[in-house]
């Protein structure tokens, strides 16, 4: 039968026990640590966004097309050279390629041990594309098309 609270969904028990102070904390601690696409497009359109964006994907990639303002500091090199190209008292805000991947995640993760305040930008360089914000390019920018799975141009999230 399972214990109160919890429930069976096709043969899989799910708890709902959990405290509403905990969840509100944990979901605090996650807010603390990632933005979002649209988030991150609004601080650079405003031209003051407190933080600098890092691109940790690979030299290909970034070729190919990256968030304009953008840095490129591949992930794997982050340890060796933040500290000489990041100025360790403005905020960093990393991105990789998408949901799929790990490499935003792992660069804060190096930041973070090297004492950068740092967040994970949700969605990273894939949802930036798929919502038709603005892409650099070593030819210039442009603005891919609108996703409409992704963001529908006549309904906003509202969040």
């Amino acid at each position: 039968m399972g214990r109160p609270g919890q429930r069976h969904h096709r043969g899989v028990a799910t708890d709902w026990t959990t405290r509403p102070a905990d969840a509100a904390a944990h979901f605090a601690r996650k807010l603390a640590v990632e933005t979002d696409v649209s988030d991150v497009h609004a601080a650079l359109e405003s031209g003051a966004p407190g933080f600098v964006l890092l691109d940790s994907r690979s030299r290909e990639a970034w070729d190919a097309g990256h968030v304009p303002g953008a840095v490129h500091l591949l992930g794997r090199e982050v340890p060796e050279r933040a500290p000489a190209e990041l100025d360790r008292s403005v905020p960093v805000v990393t991105y990789c390629w998408g949901p799929g991947c790990n490499g935003a995640t792992r660069a804060a993760l190096a930041l973070a041990q090297l004492g950068y305040r740092v967040r994970e930008m949700l969605g990273g360089f894939e949802y930036w594309a798929r919502e038709g914000l603005p892409v650099a390019t070593a030819d210039g920018g442009h603005r891919p098309a609108v996703d409409p799975l992704t963001a529908v141009s006549s309904v906003r999230c509202g969040c």
